[in-house]
Parts: C-alpha cells; structure tokens; sequence
C-alpha cells in the first residue's frame, strides 16, 4: 500500500507510536534481496542497484536504534553469490567494500564479520576485518555483516571448530561423540555470545531463508515483504516490528 505524502507521514508516525516497547525484538536478521531486480524495473544498471541497497542500509540501522533493538545481521553476499559472473562479482564486492567502510567510519555501530572470510578476495577481507578492528570499542548497536556467507558452511565450520577444541584438551573421538551436544555448536558459531534472531526479514517477495542462519533462526519469527531492497521504506520496517510484536511466541514450548 503506498500512501500519498502527508497521509504517509501520518501513517508512520502513528504506527511507530503503537508498538509496545517491551515486545520488541533484540536481535534482527535482514535479507537484502531484490537489488538487481529494482535495477530492471527502474532502468538502473546492475551496479546501481548494488549502491542502492547499500545507501539504505544506514537507515535500517537507525530504524532499528529507534525501536531498542540490540543486533542487526544483514546478509549482503552469500556463498552462493560467489558463483556469479565475475564482472557482476567485482562490481558488487566494491560496493560492500565501500558500504562496510562507511559504516566503520560513522563510529556509531559496532561493527562485526559474519562468514568465511577465507573465500573472498583479500580486498574485501581486509575491508571486513578493518571495520571490526575499527569498531571494536564502539558501544552501541552490533551490526553483523554477513559476506561470503552460508548457513550450511557456518554449521560445518562450528563444528571442526569444537573437534579441534576437544583435541586440544586431549580427548578421544570416543569421548568426543560420548559428550557432544547441541550447545558445542552453539558455542562455535560466527554469532557466538549473542541473542538468537528474533525476527528475520526478507525484502523482494521470496518466502524463503536460503541458508539464512539456519541453526540461529529455529525460533525465529520470519516477516516477508514484497519491496525489493531499496524500496524497503520506514514503514515497511515498522509493519514487520508491529507484525512480530503482536505474534505469540511458544519458542517450540
């Protein structure tokens, strides 16, 4: 529903004042999908819409200070993506080099790498790993940036990091399997420490995770929204915060 200026404004306003403070969620996860097919629907270029979704993402950010929220995880590039032609590659990983940096730069939010850094080019590793270093004492909001990112590979990972842990201390793959639990993994994810995602957003109309912090997200409340990623406007956000705030959570009880 797109409302006409100042009807819109209006809307927003009265929206942002009904949600109950003590129903928010802590720990947002965003799905930043439909870049390329804005680009198509505007006559932009592909990287275009690359720098348009990253321009939105600093709103995003301070929408979700206004609320109380603690964490925000987007995911900006899979490991998927990584397949992609190499020029339309390049072209997006020099955005997410310039939008980390931005964020790094504003000293406003605390800034943290979310994926295998591994399998990226060293460009964008170091942009990643200089923004964290950066922001390290930053107090604030925790922005996990997700890049080169599978939910899968984050699993996988979290695991060989528990068996190297166990041998370390000098157990056996008896013992190893004997003891091991759910919260070995837990204790092993790139997200360690933090909140689980109380909400999870996906622009664009997909209904669907895609990999998304699979372990993370198994109570989470998920918010599907038909605008591609640069259209995603205040009260879209507002709308999906309502939607999870009225929802009852069992968290599988």
């Amino acid at each position: 529903m797109r409302l006409p200026h100042p009807l819109y404004g209006l809307y927003e306003r009265r929206l942002a004042a009904s949600l109950p403070s003590d129903r928010m969620p802590r720990h947002i996860g965003v799905i930043l999908d439909g870049n390329r097919r804005w680009a198509r629907s505007t006559g932009k270029s592909t990287h275009g819409g690359y720098r348009a979704g990253a321009d939105k993402i600093s709103e995003v950010l301070a929408w979700s200070e206004d609320v109380g929220v603690e964490v925000v995880t987007l995911w900006m590039l899979s490991t998927d993506n990584l397949n992609r032609p190499a020029d339309e590659l390049e072209g997006l990983l020099v955005v997410i080099d310039d939008a980390v940096r931005e964020l790094a730069a504003t000293r406003r939010w605390r800034v943290q790498a979310v994926g295998s850094l591994e399998l990226l080019p060293e460009h964008t590793a170091k942009a990643l790993r200089d923004a964290e270093d950066a922001t390290r004492d930053v107090v604030g909001l925790h922005v996990n940036v997700a890049v080169g990112y599978g939910g899968r590979r984050e699993i996988a990972d979290a695991v060989r990091a528990y068996l190297r842990d166990a041998a370390d201390q000098g157990l056996g793959l008896d013992d190893m399997a004997e003891s091991f639990d759910v919260e070995h993994i837990a204790a092993h994810l790139y997200t360690k420490g933090q909140p689980d995602p109380d909400l999870v957003i996906r622009t664009s109309g997909e209904q669907r995770l895609g990999g998304f912090l699979l372990w993370q997200s198994a109570h989470s409340e998920f918010y599907f929204c038909e605008a591609y990623w640069p259209d995603f406007r205040r009260v879209d956000f507002l709308r999906a915060v309502r939607d999870y705030a009225v929802r009852e959570r069992r968290l599988g009880r």
